[in-house]
């Protein structure tokens, strides 16, 4: 069974987003460069020293600009084959959107369509 191990949040304005985050629910969001997409981390509760949840209740996710493969936001799950499973997806009815991604010291990521138009994030972890 692959498990939810990280959420994705889109925004409009990064900074609005960011703020709003982190002021109403107490996120602490760690803001990344253009080689990482400035995509900004979002930390819910206490992490480790390699930023990962030292209490498994919490997930940590991210924000993102809102673009066309993201307009709402995205749950990832964990799975042991990114590849293999988008090959399942597709043959359920689903489809790939955009490409499969290696994410450096992160994993191996794609995003699938489920077939009521949800898109759902797949990761195949290399850390933590």
């Amino acid at each position: 069974m692959n498990r939810v191990v990280h959420f994705e949040i889109p925004a409009d304005d990064m900074e609005r987003a960011k703020k709003f985050y982190a002021e109403n629910f107490g996120w602490k969001v760690n803001q990344l460069g253009p080689e990482m997409g400035n995509y900004a981390l979002v930390h819910t509760g206490p992490t480790d020293q390699k930023g990962m949840p030292q209490d498994k209740s919490f997930i940590n996710g991210g924000l993102m600009k809102r673009d066309s493969s993201a307009r709402s936001p995205v749950l990832v799950l964990a799975v042991d084959d990114a590849e293999a499973t988008v090959e399942k997806v597709k043959k359920s009815g689903g489809k790939l959107v955009g490409e499969i991604l290696d994410i450096q010291g992160v994993g191996r990521y794609a995003r699938v369509e489920d077939t009521e138009g949800n898109v759902i994030g797949l990761i195949k972890p290399t850390m933590g």
